[in-house]
């Protein structure tokens, strides 16, 4: 997801004119990087051992194993800024602007609760864990003995609720797909429908 500004028009120099905070499992990055890693590797050794020809032909299936790998570990996740939260399930997008939350909390996964009654559970994000085991030397700050997860839920809610105070985030839930990792698929399944063509007509 894009990391540009998302604040609807908030003013410069104001704080709340940044970036939106991304939130996702750290699980899902460390999976994709190795992923990618090993797919480069794979590719590399294709071409060394068979040329460029037999690698773009076995190229889109690790590239289809690689993009199945992005949408189940990675792409989920919830994104804040100052007029609302995206909550990217797999490949479903939920946009919610701040004034149609009227409750934000963690239940293993963060949950949105809508001035309508209806949940968005967020399958990326902070998720609720065991408590962290005391260290042999106990830190003074009481914020470090919080969990990450309720750490970064509170950070979520302190958006909700300066959002609430300026009257910020006002509109409507808007439900939507990530087209980018659609298009993505459809080019790797077409690379790979051709790819079978080829090595049919080569056989």
């Amino acid at each position: 997801m894009s990391s540009g500004p998302m604040n609807g028009g908030a003013r410069p120099g104001d704080p709340r004119a940044a970036s939106p905070r991304v939130f996702r499992a750290p699980s899902g990055t460390v999976a994709l990087i190795l992923a990618s890693i090993v797919t480069l590797l794979l590719l590399v050794d294709a071409v060394v051992r068979a040329g460029w020809g037999e690698m773009l032909l076995l190229a889109p299936w690790m590239l289809l194993v690689l993009w199945f790998i992005y949408v189940a570990t990675f792409v989920s996740h919830v994104a804040v800024d100052a007029r609302g939260a995206t909550v990217q399930n797999l490949l479903r997008v939920v946009r919610i602007p701040w004034d149609r939350v009227s409750d934000i909390g963690i239940r293993y996964q963060v949950r949105f609760t809508l001035d309508d009654g209806r949940i968005v559970n967020a399958f990326g994000g902070p998720v609720a864990g065991r408590p962290p085991r005391p260290g042999l030397r106990p830190d003074p700050s009481p914020r470090a003995r919080i969990p990450p997860a309720l750490r970064d839920l509170e950070l979520i809610r302190e958006q909700w609720l300066s959002a609430s105070e300026t009257g910020s985030g006002a509109g409507r839930v808007i439900r939507g797909w990530d087209l980018r990792a659609i298009f993505a698929l459809v080019v790797i399944v077409a690379w790979a429908l051709s790819a079978v063509i080829i090595s049919g007509a080569k056989g």
